[in-house]
């Protein structure tokens, strides 16, 4: 029997075949063992138990492109914790089956290749997975039913978060949830829909029903979905002690009676009031999104303080930790952006001479061109992640504290008990927002935010930055997220995504055009 591949051909690709022994090789033979054991581990986890479930993942071959590898699949309607390695499907790269285990006697079913099997394939395609696993552990389950109208699962500030692709202790997780339907198949559409909308996803819930987990291997993919399990357990027991999962500190939840809701309670979130406020917005924000510089914090702090120490560190930085993976990572950054300022006669650009001329010779090329960038007060990637590195450092030899106008800290904690979520949104990188509200003159403030933006998201000064982070923040409408600058084109910029918003007014900020129509505040307490 031939097996669809790719062979390489005069330098090219061109699609080829194998023959029947490669279905017999190593490679393959270890891939149905594991997805065998895998099962039964999972089975006894309770996340493929009554048959439901199932587990997919690619035959690594370094001679064949990821896209084109083979697909190992387990069938569909049988006891999970029963199958053997010859029950396994073997699928090529686009899906077709090419492979089929052989019948089994009375009482088993005939083989049937997994239902999920459309759902895997949009994983394959559109995120390039190595591996994808579905479950129907109770906890995947319920978790989508405590808020039946929820189309996301939001937690923040749990260890193991840490645990899934792309995201740290303090970030956000973000998982969507699409609604079941009578047969899994139909929910391929819904189910490529939500990868499409949460590109930073590596799971979809499905309501009442379970979850479909990816990785690029097979241990990204069994590691996640153990800490995805993992969350929804202790959401699951938050909820039940009246705890907040979604929340930093995870304290109470906020609630008042009467209305339709969750248990008849409506969350103060959505519905609360402002009292005897300068600045009333009604209902009260869902959201608030707040700047930096010249908004929770002095400017001065920021060109006064944290640019000069960025300046007067760059060369014993770069020359402290030259070899290390993270400075080599921000070494090619700057090049990649130099180069771009090279071609578009930057200012203060000079160029970067190769390795061969010596560290000495790279660094100091590296640092005449940060000072430049730092002197045009340039808000770039390139820029913004060395200098949060450099600032790491500050800060950990207690050589920098971070500065919060007085009001903030009140503000945030009143916030917080009404269950609004506050994130931040500067040009600085989010490790330099998350240094200075963990180190402030009034102690840790982090336990108050829910997340962090930086220019990954866009240029603040452009819509479209503003309407990427409500989408990421998943409120029904723009309008429940108010945004907190004290730049007017930033405001501008929101008010055109849909965002309410405010100018902060302090001192030391710069002059505001006349007539600027919107509405300022000189104290966070208006709010």
């Amino acid at each position: 029997m031939a097996v669809p591949t790719v062979v390489a051909v005069n330098g090219g690709l061109q699609m080829g075949t194998v023959s029947q022994a490669y279905l017999e090789s190593k490679a393959v033979k270890e891939t149905r063992s594991l997805i065998s054991d895998l099962c039964r581990q999972f089975y006894n986890l309770g996340w493929v138990s009554g048959t439901g479930g199932s587990i997919t993942m690619k035959v690594h071959d370094s001679c064949i492109p990821k896209p084109q590898q083979l697909i190992l699949m387990s069938p569909s309607g049988v006891q999970k914790e029963r199958m053997e390695p010859e029950d396994m499907y073997i699928l090529s790269g686009d899906g077709y089956i090419i492979s089929s285990p052989s019948p089994k006697p009375y009482p088993h079913k005939p083989p049937k290749c997994s239902d999920c099997a459309p759902l895997f394939m949009k994983a394959y395609h559109m995120r390039n997975a190595g591996a994808v696993i579905h479950s129907h552990g109770m906890e995947s389950c319920l978790v989508t039913m405590i808020s039946p109208l929820s189309k996301e699962f939001r937690i923040t500030h749990m260890e193991m978060i840490k645990g899934i692709q792309g995201h740290g202790y303090y970030d956000e997780l973000v998982i969507p949830i699409i609604e079941n339907t009578a047969y899994e198949n139909e929910l391929t559409d819904s189910l490529a829909k939500a990868i499409e909308a949460y590109p930073k996803t590596t799971a979809v819930l499905v309501r009442n029903h379970g979850i479909y987990v990816w990785g690029d291997s097979w241990i990204s993919a069994k590691t996640q979905a153990e800490c995805y399990h993992y969350l929804f357990d202790a959401a699951i027991k938050l909820h039940q002690l009246g705890l907040d999962w979604s929340t930093p500190d995870h304290g109470p939840i906020q609630n008042v009676k009467g209305g339709s809701g969750v248990n008849g309670r409506i969350n103060v979130s959505t519905k609360a009031r402002t009292v005897d406020s300068n600045y009333k917005i009604e209902p009260f924000p869902r959201c608030i999104v707040l700047d930096i510089e010249g908004t929770t914090t002095p400017i001065s702090f920021v060109t006064d303080v944290l640019f000069p120490y960025a300046q007067n560190n760059v060369g014993r930085h770069l020359s402290a930790t030259y070899a290390s993976a993270e400075t080599q990572d921000d070494i090619k950054l700057l090049c990649s952006q130099v180069q771009d300022d090279l071609k578009q006669g930057v200012i203060g650009a000079i160029p970067i001479p190769s390795e061969d001329a010596g560290k000495e010779e790279v660094i100091a090329a590296l640092v005449a061109n940060v000072e430049a960038m730092i002197k045009a007060d340039r808000k770039i990637t390139a820029l913004k992640q060395l200098q949060g590195h450099i600032w790491r450092t500050g800060f950990e030899n207690n050589e920098l504290e971070g500065v919060v106008f007085d009001d903030v800290p009140e503000a945030l904690e009143k916030w917080h008990a009404l269950g609004v979520k506050v994130y931040i949104y500067s040009s600085g990188s989010r490790l330099a927002q998350r240094l200075i509200f963990g180190n402030t003159n009034f102690g840790d403030l982090r336990k108050y935010l829910s997340g962090f933006f930086d220019t990954a998201v866009g240029n603040k000064r452009e819509t479209r930055s503003y309407v990427e982070i409500t989408e990421s923040l998943g409120v029904d409408k723009p309008s429940e997220i108010l945004f907190v600058t004290d730049v007017y084109q930033e405001a501008t910029a929101a008010k055109a995504a849909g965002l309410e918003v405010v100018i902060s007014v302090r001192p030391g900020n710069g002059p505001l055009p006349e007539s600027h129509g919107f509405k300022t505040i000189n104290s966070f307490l208006e709010i």
